[in-house]
Order: C-alpha cells, then sequence, then structure tokens
C-alpha cells in the first residue's frame, strides 16, 4: 500500500477517535447539567474506559459512537435540546439604567405551571409586564406563581441575568435558586432569546 493511503487512513482513524471524545465531552457536559447524570454516570464513564483503552481502536470506537448517538436520539425524543449542552445560565447582582451602555437589556420572566414566558423591550420593567400580563390573559395562563424583573446580556454561550431595581432581593435570589437547581428550564425557554 502507498505511503500516502496509509498516511490517509491513519489521519481518518485519529479524526473519527477524536470525534467521539468530543461526542462524549459534549454529552457528559449536557447530561451534567441535568438531573440525568447519575442515570447514565457509570455508561459514560465505561465509554471513557473503552476509549482510553482502545488507543485509536477504529472499531472500538465505532461502537461507541453508535451507542453515543442512539443514547442523544433518546433524549431528544425525551424533549431535551442537546444543543444547549454548552449554554450557561448565570446570575450576577443588580443592573440599573447604566447597564444599557454595556449591552444588557430588559426582560420580564414570568414562571407558571406550564412554562416560562417573557418579554424584551425597551419600557420599563413595569410596563412589560403589564403587556406580558395582557398576552398571558390572552393565552389563557392562569397561574402565575414568580415575576420577575431583569436585565440580561447574551455573551457568546452565557446568558447572564441580573436584577432590576423593581425586582425584590429575596425573588432575585429564589429565581437563582431555581435556575442554578435547573438551568435547562430556563435555556431551553429561552433558546431564542437574543
Amino acid at each position: 500500500m502507498p505511503q500516502s493511503r496509509v498516511g490517509s487512513l491513519a489521519k481518518l482513524i485519529s479524526e473519527n477517535f477524536r470525534g467521539v471524545w468530543v461526542l462524549l465531552s459534549e454529552t457528559t457536559n449536557f447530561l451534567s447539567r441535568t438531573q440525568l447524570l447519575a442515570q447514565y454516570e457509570g455508561q459514560l464513564r465505561e465509554w471513557r474506559a473503552i476509549l482510553q483503552s482502545s488507543h485509536n481502536n477504529n472499531e472500538l470506537a465505532l461502537t461507541v459512537k453508535r451507542e453515543l448517538i442512539e443514547l442523544r436520539k433518546n433524549l431528544r425524543f425525551q424533549g431535551y435540546d442537546l444543543s444547549l449542552g454548552s449554554q450557561i445560565l448565570s446570575f450576577d447582582g443588580f443592573r440599573n439604567d447604566a447597564c444599557l451602555r454595556e449591552g444588557f437589556r430588559r426582560i420580564v420572566l414570568f414562571i407558571s405551571d406550564d412554562g416560562v414566558y417573557w418579554l424584551v423591550g425597551e419600557d420599563n420593567h413595569v410596563t412589560l409586564s403589564s403587556f406580558l400580563e395582557e398576552r398571558m390573559d390572552q393565552l389563557r395562563v392562569r397561574q402565575i406563581r414568580e415575576r420577575h424583573y431583569l436585565w440580561y446580556l447574551r455573551r457568546k454561550n452565557e446568558l447572564v441575568f441580573s436584577g432590576s431595581d423593581t425586582e425584590l432581593k429575596e425573588d432575585f435570589e429564589r429565581l437563582k435558586r431555581i435556575g442554578e437547581a435547573n438551568p435547562m428550564l430556563f435555556l431551553s425557554s429561552l433558546k431564542s432569546l437574543r
């Protein structure tokens, strides 16, 4: 076999092997941000051990890749959005109108029994809240458990929330606890937020 084909085959195997590691890392990262990690932790550890001990064995790498793809399909079928695995939700204190210069925007966020509703705009938080309440009345959403008056900023893969002057400190702390316990709830609901 000519040297160039041997080199190309070795490169292809190496790239496939590296791709499986990336897929495993992305899947692990996603699961670590959900309550599902404990359920899959043993399997993830087993796949990592197989890849570490296989030394570029393309057949083993392809087996692990197929199993990872199947797991990801099942997660999507259950309603999980794996594209959010690299997204970060963070909470960063309180801000005032001066944060507009930093790129922050106003958002009003309502949490109901059936999801997260939000409205972004240039109006003040109280006016935005009234608009969102009207919209929710039209949608016949009755049970609003939480109302939050926030500033937000998108930084690459990070969504930053800060409390506004209208947000009570206790409410912001409660939102932070909810968000840190289940960041995917907010990240999936706010996926289209730019």
